[in-house]
């Protein structure tokens, strides 16, 4: 009896476990040639990859990987010693085998009792082919740049083979259609701008620019399904997003913003997705050297970071990013300069306003400062020779010792405006964000911000470039 009842634990442990099992995942791994080693299961996340699970293989250089619940679907790897790794399609099926030699594992990689995964598979073999030829294409070409001769023969080769790439890629999309792998293969496809007429316009080359242009940004995204979360799991969402932002976008605060509130619109139905994107503007506009997006990071933190709308965030972080962007508010590019009335280096009060030059360079320094020792002789140089008569300099010493501004003003003859505010009455430092010195702004002649934080070497060129493009006839 007691065997009986043993029996019937076993059998219902067992079918208990199956039963589990079968709502997870599995997949049985062999790689030859790799005897009693460690090796990883890892998942894309953005830009970054992320250890999922740590495995052993056996002496035969087998092992299960297993878990009782289902993996998110998307992109996993399964990283080998010596920063090697192949990448495996979790999707609806996830109980498959896979084998490869570590010697070369690319080449003997084999899927069993997945279909996608072959596929998969066969699309990376067939795509790394059509890659290595187009780059060989392009290399002929930038070799052969003065060759007339050599171009018309390549040219035509080059489009030939993008044309192909294309087809390729549909062609997997439709054979694949509805599964992880055709939602994969259809975000890489490039947008198709249609013909363009320039008839009747006398400069046709930037109509065409122009309009190109446009229907580029205005279908980007085209291909991407922002309600689709098996995105999140793979390099292409984030790689998306940084081309759109990074490479195809005028690099304009206005222009960004209004696609910024297009992309926000599309992802605002999955939670998950709006998540990430958030995320991903967050930190690519925080982390950005372009002069002026500090705007852009303005945008973002009003409209989804104290608004309350990234409730994954801590009201500590909330408040230390408003603190941020109160500093940031007064000084964007585009904004009228807050005024600076103070006393100056010659006992009467200065007031920013009261300067009446094309440009004023607004210009927080100190005496003792090491970049300040560097910075303040080369502006010198360009405020005094050959003298510009339509830049000043509203010079404004951060330092409270009087003895030191007021010896290396007159050891060095400094002859612009120098400002003294040593309690910070102005509130210069809140109105300009002066963390650090030098810091560095231009202002037009209406005392509109136009530059910011400027290397003192880059005034010279950006007030010649401003003359030209932009002053009014």
């Amino acid at each position: 009896m007691r065997k009986y009842f043993f029996l019937l634990y076993l059998l219902f442990h067992a079918g208990l476990t199956f039963g589990q099992l079968k709502n997870g995942y599995e997949i049985d791994l062999t790689i030859n040639d790799l005897p009693d080693s460690t090796v990883f299961l890892a998942y894309h996340l953005g830009d970054k990859q992320y250890i999922k699970d740590t495995i052993q293989l056996n002496e035969a250089g087998h092992a299960f990987v297993q878990g009782r619940e289902a993996l998110p679907q998307g992109i996993y790897m399964i990283v080998l010693p010596g920063r090697k790794y192949f990448e495996i399609l979790m999707s609806t099926g996830q109980r498959f085998s896979v084998s490869c030699s570590y010697k070369d594992y690319f080449n003997t990689l084999k899927f069993t009792g997945s279909e996608e995964n072959s596929a998969f598979l066969e699309y990376q073999k067939s795509w790394v082919k059509m890659q290595q030829r187009a780059s060989s294409i392009s290399k002929r070409i930038q070799n052969n740049r003065q060759n007339r001769d050599s171009l018309k023969i390549l040219e035509p080769i080059q489009k030939n083979q993008e044309e192909n790439m294309k087809i390729y890629l549909k062609s997997v999309i439709k054979a694949n259609n509805g599964n992880l792998l055709a939602i994969l293969v259809k975000a890489l496809l490039p947008v198709e701008v249609p013909e363009i007429s320039t008839i009747g316009f006398a400069n046709p080359d930037s109509v065409r620019w122009i309009r190109t242009y446009l229907y580029n940004k205005n279908h980007f995204f085209d291909n991407i399904d922002f309600n689709d979360e098996r995105l999140l799991r793979t390099p292409i969402l984030y790689a998306r997003l940084d081309a759109f932002f990074t490479n195809v976008l005028i690099q304009a605060p206005d222009s960004i913003n209004k696609e910024i509130d297009k992309l926000i619109a599309k992802c605002s139905g999955n939670y998950k997705i709006f998540q990430f994107v958030a995320v991903y503007l967050f930190n690519h506009f925080r982390e950005s050297e372009i002069m002026g997006q500090d705007a852009v990071m303005v945008k973002v933190a009003d409209d989804i970071y104290l608004s309350g709308k990234a409730d994954w965030v801590t009201k500590e972080f909330k408040s230390d990013l408003k603190k941020q962007i109160d500093l940031i508010r007064p000084n964007i590019i585009g904004k009228k300069a807050e005024n600076l009335v103070m006393d100056s280096y010659k006992e009467v009060f200065v007031s920013l306003y009261d300067v009446d030059k094309e440009f004023t360079i607004l210009y927080f320094w100190e005496p003792d400062c090491g970049h300040c020792k560097e910075a303040t002789p080369k502006l010198k140089a360009y405020y005094d020779k050959p003298k510009d008569y339509g830049v000043e300099v509203f010079a404004v010493c951060t330092t409270s010792d009087r003895a030191k501004w007021t010896k290396y003003i007159e050891d060095n003859k400094i002859t612009w405006i120098n400002g003294w505010d040593p309690t910070r009455s102005s509130h210069f430092d809140y109105y300009y964000n002066v963390q650090s010195t030098p810091t560095i702004y231009i202002l037009d002649k209406d005392k509109k911000i136009i530059a910011k934080k400027l290397g003192v070497e880059e005034i010279g060129p950006f007030i010649e470039n401003y003359r030209k493009y932009f002053k009014k006839g």
